[in-house]
């Protein structure tokens, strides 16, 4: 146990990461992965189905990319709101990107500019890496969950 009299020292160079680094984390390594899928399924699609399958793949990597990206997003914004507004942005965010989607998908429907395979592959694809890419940037940082006694004040009444 460490002597009260000490002074604890903090390094600058290192500082504790804040309560919302976990969710900056993932929002970093989402769009890191989405743009590394972009480049692969744009590569491989042009190659398979020429500029019907870039124009697949990008499409692919909007909806599938920006869906999730949102979530990650939105719960960022909200994590510095009372639970209730939080909770109710979150549902409100959910229902949008849902109608959202389902009119992009319809609208889309009714043209033959893209790849259809390469569009459901990226979307597929990309809730996939997209996903895994912020629960390995969450699951990657280390916040501290308990308060780090720092005054005399602060010690539990036996330590005094």
């Amino acid at each position: 146990m460490q002597d009260p009299g000490k002074v604890r020292v903090v390094s600058l160079t290192n500082p504790v990461p804040g309560p919302d680094a976990p969710l900056k984390a993932a929002l970093r390594y989402g769009v890191i992965g989405l743009a590394v899928l972009v480049v692969l399924s744009v590569a491989i699609a042009s190659a398979v189905a020429g500029l019907s399958g870039l124009w697949g793949a990008l499409l692919g990597a909007a909806i599938g990319g920006g869906f999730i990206l949102t979530t990650a997003a939105v719960v960022l914004f909200g994590a510095k709101l009372p639970p209730s507004t939080a909770g109710l942005i979150m549902l409100v965010s959910w229902v949008g990107k849902l109608l959202v989607a389902m009119i992009v998908i319809a609208v889309l429907q009714r043209f033959d500019f893209y790849d259809r395979m390469a569009l459901f592959l990226t979307v597929v694809g990309s809730l996939l890496i997209v996903l895994g890419a912020e629960t390995y940037g969450v699951l990657r940082q280390k916040v501290p969950y308990v308060n780090i006694p720092t005054g005399e004040s602060d010690l539990p009444s036996g330590q005094q």
